[in-house]
């Protein structure tokens, strides 16, 4: 990596932001004629805050019409009490956006609304569509007007248009899906009804969940369901099509399932530890990964530490299977939220320390070995071995509890641009080197693949084998020279005229 890489690679960590890589949002939905949907939403957004913190949103269908309130920043930030009381109504739905598509303003935050005809709907959406730009185009030259770049907003205006053609929700849904490729979960409401899709290999998560009788959920992740008293029924299946309404819940397919793709980082790091794919939670795969990491990469050391808190649970199984001491080695500090105020250069030089701060008591003279989930840029990963020397550790160990992220990732991750991974630009020794630390191990991804529940997985961040066709346009630029992805070949309609012919 040249010195001007590594510059730039520096600049990219700001003091409100000590990860490396996040995910794009959160979305959640619930039909319940009797409760206060909104509050019941507002509550579940702030279980999946850890999965967006630019904006959120919330939409009420109260039996004639469709309510929105969403702005920019934390859920908290963004909702009063008096917001939700004035928002009554049987079904709602929420959405909590990190941008990975779009600019970060009011217009890109969700959900979006939308009319159609005298009908208006609001639809939230996790993950990343890959063949937005023709479709825009072509939406726009058939006169349907944008108010923001994201690819929500194109797969909104696609079901309108479409619904407009057929005269059925369903129906433009599972058009929609015909045309939009990449990795999606949806949800969308309109004043009496609740609609949840999911991309035909499941690279995006959502799940069912059940209320009292007639009473449903759908969410990204099950911990939104323990806040809310729901218990989980299953996940909503890759193609499937859910309608919940006064006639109860409906399934249709709206693609046949084409496998299974789930996005590996959800089990390594999005989402929550207390919540649960296939029987297990993601705190017990993590543990798992962890255990087998140290099989892999043993180091002789006195302490094993994390970096909090997405690394605690694989340190924790580290320590275990290595047989010596797990302690607290950083303190992080949990008030440090999103804010609009720039720090001073001093402060940015600052870095990581504004959220992460060494304990000098723990560390002081001993050998550690600092287990984290995932190594990407490696910015973080430099200024916490710094930190942790300067706090009087003999010897600094890194250990990465996933494999390498060698390649860019385009269905809802924000490292897009394959020069940005530091695992692309540089050997396991150098990026010991670059990061100052005394060894560096990374799990492999056999090792990985032991670790997890059953179900297929999309790797293409560790092995560049990318499930859903990527238009070259889209990927163009994006990969380092010498580096050639394996992309599946495109399939389905390419246009809208062509979708509007398939049977449905």
């Amino acid at each position: 990596m040249s010195a001007s890489m590594e510059a730039q690679l520096e600049a990219q960590m700001t003091t409100g932001d000590t990860h490396e890589i996040h995910e794009e949002c959160g979305v959640f939905g619930v039909w319940a004629p009797n409760r206060d949907v909104s509050r019941m939403t507002y509550f579940a957004l702030r279980a999946l805050q850890h999965r967006g913190q630019d904006s959120a949103g919330i939409a009420v269908g109260n039996g004639k019409t469709v309510l929105v309130r969403k702005d920019l920043g934390l859920v908290t930030e963004v909702f009063k009490d008096e917001d939700l009381q004035a928002m009554q109504g049987k079904v709602a739905i929420g959405h909590c956006r990190y941008g990975t598509s779009g600019a970060k303003s009011w217009e890109s935050s969700q959900p979006h609304l939308s009319a159609i005809e005298d009908v208006l709907i609001a639809l939230a959406h996790n993950g990343t569509l890959t063949n937005v730009d023709d479709l825009r185009r072509e939406l726009v030259e058939a006169g349907v007007p944008f108010r923001s770049d994201t690819d929500s907003e194109v797969a909104a205006r696609l079901i309108g248009y479409f619904t407009h053609q057929t005269h059925h929700i369903r129906k433009g849904i599972r058009r929609t899906m015909t045309m939009i490729k990449g990795g999606y979960a949806m949800v969308l409401l309109r004043e009496n009804a609740l609609y949840a899709f999911r991309d035909p290999l499941g690279i995006r998560p959502l799940v069912l969940g059940k209320l009292d009788e007639g009473e449903w959920v759908v969410t990204s992740e099950t911990c939104a369901l323990d806040i809310v008293g729901a218990s989980f029924v299953r996940e909503v299946q890759p193609g499937e099509i859910l309608r919940i309404s006064d006639d109860g819940i409906v399934s249709a397919e709206g693609l046949p399932q084409e496998g299974e793709a789930k996005c590996v980082f959800e089990d390594v790091y999005f989402s929550r530890p207390d919540s649960v794919q296939d029987g297990s939670s993601f705190y017990k795969v993590r543990h798992e990964m962890g255990r087998q990491l140290a099989r892999e990469s043993p180091a002789d050391v006195d302490l094993v530490i994390s970096v909090p808190d997405s690394g605690t649970p694989a340190a924790e199984g580290f320590a275990l299977e290595l047989g010596v001491p797990f302690q607290t080695g950083l303190i992080k500090n949990r008030y440090v939220a999103r804010t609009f105020i720039a720090p001073t250069q001093e402060l940015r030089e600052r870095g990581v320390r504004m959220k992460l701060t060494a304990l000098s008591d723990v560390v002081a003279g001993k050998r550690i070995l600092m287990v984290d989930d995932s190594v990407v840029r490696g910015t973080t990963s430099k200024q916490i071995v710094r930190m942790l020397r300067e706090a009087g550790a003999t010897e600094v160990h890194m250990r990465s509890a996933s494999p390498e992220v060698v390649w860019p990732c385009f269905y809802g991750i924000d490292t897009a641009t394959q020069d940005q991974l530091i695992s692309a630009n540089k050997t396991v020794e150098e990026i010991r080197d670059y990061i100052g630390a005394d060894s560096m191990g990374f799990l492999s991804i056999e090792g990985l693949r032991k670790c997890l529940p059953c179900g297929g997985y999309c790797m293409a961040c560790f092995n560049g084998e990318y499930p859903v066709e990527i238009p070259q346009g889209f990927y163009e630029e994006k990969f380092l020279s010498g580096y050639t992805p394996n992309i599946v070949t495109p399939e389905g309609p390419s246009s809208l005229g062509h979708a509007a012919g398939r049977a449905v």
